[in-house]
């Protein structure tokens, strides 16, 4: 098989990604702009071979792209710098073109179907962003078929909804984890009690290369649902429970999220997609299920449980919770 490049490994995705590639016999190239952060996270891996790149350099991009098969994109950008999603989409695209590379699969969000107008949002639901984050997200999508349209390169895109498990620290659910491992109170972003969906991290990575792997995924988008639609109100008392402490959460409206904006570029820019709160988008996955037949989806007790699991140790080491932007 080709080589396999995760562009923007080091984020939880791409190590998913890696660990189901890994489980595969199979070496896959990691690239990200620090070497020594690379070397960390996968250097232990012989299956890994290490490469940076500076996404401002095209030179730098190519070099990154050079001799690869399948490119997968999970290159983040501060929550605040999302103008910047399609200018680096447009130069990895233009740069993997030029160097003969066969596919790109990109790890995409809900962010470009809007508001939803369906109970459950199927592929063929309108893109029509009303925010600014998902006009740029949808920007970076239309890139990507167009090229696919044209026939420079074959396309895959796959939607994620909101996430969560070991490691992952820019979750909803992230401060009630570590508030329950410590007993405390935990602060939430409401409100809670509405329908939502979360995927397991760890289930990511072999829908992803099942789908990388299939002649069939390419030259549209595909949504992964979550294991059931719950609430954030539901796994939280679920997670407290699991942590052995009675749940002690309180909910931040969108006014004090705001106030907390005028201090946080991050919760700043988190007022705009309030909306996913209170107009859920809820997936509609059975088209990839059709495609792939069964994908993993952890149940959210067991994800929890392995998610309280991964963390106490990392508290106990380190005597404070993860930071959270």
């Amino acid at each position: 098989m080709g080589t396999v490049a995760l562009f923007g490994a080091s984020g939880v995705v791409g190590h998913s990604i890696a660990q189901a590639l890994r489980g595969q016999g199979r070496g896959y190239r990691v690239v990200g702009r620090s070497r020594e952060g690379l070397q960390r996270e996968f250097g232990a891996d012989p299956q890994a071979e290490i490469v940076t790149w500076n996404p401002d350099d095209m030179a730098s991009i190519q070099a990154a792209a050079r001799g690869v098969q399948t490119l997968i994109y999970l290159v983040g950008v501060p929550y605040w710098q999302f103008h910047l999603h399609p200018v680096l989409m447009n130069r990895t695209l233009d740069a993997a073109i030029a160097e003969g590379v066969e596919r790109i699969v990109f790890i995409a969000s809900v962010y470009p179907y809007g508001r939803p107008r369906t109970d459950v949002v199927h592929e063929s639901h309108p893109r029509v962003p009303h925010t600014n984050k998902g006009r740029l997200r949808k920007a970076q999508e239309d890139l990507l078929l167009a090229a696919d349209k044209a026939g420079s390169i074959q396309v895959t895109i796959l939607r994620l909804p909101d996430f969560y498990g070991p490691g992952v620290e820019n979750s909803f659910l992230h401060r009630a984890f570590v508030a329950a491992s410590q007993g405390k109170r935990a602060q939430l972003i409401g409100p809670i009690d509405t329908p939502h969906e979360f995927v397991f991290v760890p289930d990511v990575g072999p829908t992803v290369t099942a789908l990388m792997d299939h002649p069939g995924a390419y030259g549209r988008f595909w949504n992964l649902g979550g294991a059931g639609v719950t609430s954030q109100a539901a796994l939280v008392e679920d997670i407290y429970a699991q942590a052995g402490h009675p749940a002690k959460y309180s909910v931040l409206g969108p006014g004090m999220v705001r106030l907390i904006g005028l201090f946080s570029p991050f919760m700043r820019e988190l007022g705009e997609m309030h909306y996913l709160h209170t107009s859920p988008v809820i997936m509609d996955d059975s088209a990839l299920r059709a495609l792939l037949g069964d994908i993993r989806k952890t149940p959210y007790r067991d994800g929890i449980r392995q998610t309280l699991a991964a963390l106490s140790p990392a508290l106990a080491a380190t005597g404070h919770p993860h930071p959270v932007p």
